[in-house]
């Protein structure tokens, strides 16, 4: 009964409030209007939540944006740089990516991921972050050279636009070529295939026929790589399961036995330290 009696005594206190708060909402409301006639107290800042009655509730900003034919072909030149610029930029991860040392260490890390039979660890972002700055170091060179022969005269003014690109070629063509110093058979297929002349120096074989020439042979190099990063540890997997097959143990996968024996060889033997030395040494 008192649990009752305490709920009913909570309802009628309740009920009360809100009849109380009803009543008083028109009075504070009236004071406030009675307030706002009478003006602000002096000192206070002045303020006005009215609308502008010249603005339109629906007036929206127009945005202008005119096509007409060039005036002269300065004009039609700029337009066309402009559409080349905004191609280029959008092509830069693709560049990036093709035409430094970005491709051999990405592809590399990833055979290695694979012949310890990892999955998830490292992450693939992680692996094309690693591949990323590693390429910034062994690219600082290459790029200085270009900041020194290409962008900063465009800064300064000394070249044009067409200038800076052969200069910033340059550079970029020289370290492609010498990672194909001593394999060449790319060039000579690609230069054959578009029925060009034998060139005789870097000079007389063009950028087009460089750089696809340049992708297959990182492609080439990172897979001998590869397989000689898969022996050892193929290796550990047949020796893992021949002791499980002589064992019976015929049902139990042999890579989750030898994962943790690869892993400890990778790490008693320094492999990421000496990964990197030879990827770095295989530049140079």
């Amino acid at each position: 009964m008192s649990g009752i009696r305490r709920q009913r005594a909570a309802f009628n206190a309740v009920f009360v409030f809100l009849v109380v708060l009803m009543f008083a909402l028109p009075v504070t409301a009236a004071a406030q209007q009675a307030a706002g006639s009478q003006g602000f107290p002096q000192g206070a800042a002045r303020g006005t939540t009215a609308p502008n009655a010249q603005r339109q509730a629906t007036r929206i900003p127009f945005i202008d944006l005119q096509i007409r034919e060039p005036g002269s072909n300065r004009e039609v030149a700029f337009s066309v740089q402009l559409l080349l610029l905004l191609t280029v930029l959008s092509l830069a991860p693709s560049i990036l990516i093709l035409t430094t040392s970005f491709l051999r260490i990405s592809i590399v890390l990833d055979f290695i991921k694979r012949a310890l039979s990892l999955q998830q660890v490292p992450p693939t972002q992680v692996l094309n972050g690693v591949a990323l700055f590693l390429s910034l170091f062994i690219m600082w060179p290459t790029y200085t050279q270009v900041y020194d022969r290409a962008f900063k005269p465009l800064a300064d003014g000394q070249l044009d636009i067409p200038g800076a690109y052969a200069e910033a070629e340059k550079p970029i063509r020289m370290f492609m070529y010498r990672q194909m110093s001593n394999d060449t058979s790319t060039i000579a297929m690609f230069m054959s295939m578009g029925k060009m002349e034998k060139p005789r120096t870097l000079a007389d074989v063009p950028t087009r026929v460089l750089v696809p020439a340049y992708i297959l042979h990182e492609l080439t190099v990172a897979f001998k790589i590869g397989i000689l990063l898969y022996i050892p540890f193929i290796i550990v997997d047949m020796v893992v399961a021949s002791v499980l097959m002589s064992m019976g143990m015929i049902m139990l996968p042999p890579v989750q036995i030898s994962m943790p024996f690869k892993l400890i060889l990778f790490i008693l033997v320094d492999g990421w330290g000496l990964l990197t030395r030879q990827l770095f040494n295989s530049f140079l």
